[in-house]
């Protein structure tokens, strides 16, 4: 799966997703880079993939500088920023690309995520010629394939201007998360022979390769993602920001499907609430404030039922992003099959609360047994389904740590709350009967 990747840190940086509340500062710079400077150079990738070449081109007839779409990205449903990065795509290559990328006729062009603009064209010998482009001042780009559509264990094109002005385009492939685990020279895109290009063409950058698959190229998972700072020692930093979709590159359709991040983002925070905050909290009351009856009854009771409420919303909402990423791997669906568990049990716990037996019962301690051992189950899972989930979703240290706090500030409570049910219990134990003797009459 391709992985897109672009960096737009101006000085000061301007992060990509809020690039829209800079529109009237940036075109102001824009005009006045088209006015007195306007470089244009480009470079082709030696044997290495090291891109060391550079031909300075001058023209005075660049792209113009337009804004993304009013929700973040490009390529959504309607809105005059999608047609006015449309025009985008009547750029004459000529003018900045070499042969063969230039002269390449009946291009297929779509804008697809932020400023980014995609073009491409697959031969009847299965040989496609992409294009990338976006607006570029510092820091990297790229673009790979993925055969599941993860990050890790994917393929990528990067390219990127050094401090010095040179130009630099290598495939990667990404072994993991971390940047000591994205491996330069390395990769399974199926390149061509002709070289790679990466050009500068006004305030644009355009990445240029060919793939020859064995295969029509048809509905393929994609990552985009950006990072802001410049590759030092051809080392990447990690992305400022991604977005997963499947592009489709079907001669003539080129849909675009996108996975939304905030509802990614929703289901994560729906799941740490419901299963990582309130069921351990509502768990906690029965055990250790039965002297407090019967409020703590009622609390376990209403607790529990609003940790149900946020459990079964943060499965509908998976299902619902499941069936939208479209694509399936063994992570995914043992995070799927465990939340769908921990929901039965969930259910079968409310059940428990309508089918509690009287005290005096005979299979009251057979009810207690079931009901407290399905909770601790539902609560392990529960526990294990949102790391599993932070480790499929790439999930930021923000979210590592933020779980990682809550989980041990509960941890802290439940020994801290044993500790003292146990000296209060110990105390009862070691104090002598007293005896109240009648006066002697």
């Amino acid at each position: 799966m391709f992985i897109l990747v672009m960096s737009t840190s101006w000085k000061p940086w301007i992060p990509m997703a809020n690039f829209r509340f800079q529109v009237p500062v940036l075109r102001i710079l824009v005009g006045l880079y088209f006015l007195f400077l306007e470089p244009k150079i480009f470079a082709e990738a030696g044997d290495g993939n090291d891109a060391t070449t550079l031909v300075g081109i001058n023209k005075q007839d660049g792209p113009s500088v337009l804004p993304p779409s009013s929700d973040g990205y490009i390529g959504s449903s309607g809105g005059d920023s999608s047609g006015e990065m449309l025009e985008l795509c009547n750029t004459d290559l000529r003018t900045f690309l070499p042969p063969p990328y230039g002269n390449i006729s009946g291009m297929v062009c779509k804008p697809i995520w932020n400023t980014f603009i995609l073009r491409y064209l697959e031969r009847d010998d299965h040989v496609m010629t992409i294009i990338l482009s976006a607006i570029y001042t510092s820091g990297w780009v790229g673009m790979g394939f993925s055969k599941d559509g993860m990050m890790a264990g994917s393929s990528a094109m990067v390219g990127w201007f050094n401090k010095k002005g040179h130009a630099r385009i290598k495939q990667y492939f990404l072994q993991g998360t971390r940047p000591s685990q994205v491996i330069q020279d390395k990769g399974e895109l199926p390149l061509t022979n002709v070289p790679p290009v990466v050009a500068l063409y006004g305030p644009m950058i355009y990445m240029a390769f060919q793939l020859k698959f064995e295969t029509h190229l048809s509905r393929q998972p994609i990552i985009l993602a950006f990072g802001a700072r410049i590759p030092k020692h051809f080392r990447l930093t990690h992305h400022d920001d991604k977005r997963t979709l499947v592009f489709d590159f079907s001669a003539g359709s080129s849909s675009v499907l996108y996975v939304s991040s905030r509802q990614k983002k929703n289901h994560g925070i729906l799941g740490i609430f419901g299963w990582g905050l309130i069921l351990p909290v509502g768990a906690i009351i029965p055990r250790y404030l039965k002297h407090k009856d019967p409020l703590w009854y009622y609390l376990h009771v209403i607790i529990q039922l609003a940790g149900f409420i946020f459990g079964l919303a943060t499965v509908l909402l998976g299902i619902q992003l499941y069936n939208t990423l479209n694509v399936k791997t063994s992570n995914i669906d043992a995070h799927r099959g465990i939340g769908i568990f921990i929901l039965v049990l969930s259910i079968l716990q409310i059940l428990a609360f309508f089918l509690r037996p009287k005290k005096d019962s005979k299979i009251r301690k057979y009810w207690n047994w079931y009901h407290h051992w399905f909770g601790r189950l539902a609560l392990f899972f529960g526990a294990l389904n949102i790391v599993l989930g932070m480790q499929i979703g790439y999930a930021g240290n923000d979210w590592k740590i933020g779980y990682g706090f809550l989980l041990g500030i509960i941890l802290l409570a439940v020994i801290v709350l044993e500790v003292l049910s146990w000296k209060k219990n110990s105390n009862k134990t070691d104090t002598p009967p007293t005896f109240q003797m009648n006066p002697i009459q």
